[in-house]
């Protein structure tokens, strides 16, 4: 096992993560969406710009948690687990899509008037 420079592990982690923050934009993004379609007639009422301005805050911190991968990968690529760990990113992502989509559904029903 030869070791790998801090350049290869930072190529490998966003060569990995970057294309599946598309998936864990879309899938938050449908979720929102879904919450908005159910709720049309009340969500309506709920649109301003300090809503739009809210929702993009929201949107900046998912990503700055998805960010939190990196850190992660990079160190543990660096390391000797890094072929075991590059078998498990998946799962890794698949937890963390999770977590963000119960954090995202948590928001949505908290901004539905009962």
């Amino acid at each position: 096992m030869d070791s790998q420079t801090l350049r290869e592990s930072v190529t490998g982690a966003i060569r990995y993560w970057e294309p599946r923050r598309l998936l864990y934009n879309a899938v938050l993004a449908a979720i929102v969406l879904i919450f908005f379609g159910i709720y049309y007639p009340t969500s309506k009422s709920f649109l301003s710009v300090y809503s739009v301005l809210g929702l993009f805050l929201l949107v900046v911190l998912a990503n700055v948690a998805y960010c939190a991968a990196y850190p992660v990968d990079i160190f543990v690529c660096a390391s000797s687990y890094r072929d075991q760990w590059r078998k498990h990113r998946r799962v890794i992502f698949m937890i963390g899509l999770l977590f963000a989509v119960i954090i995202t559904r948590f928001f949505c029903a908290w901004n539905v008037p009962v």
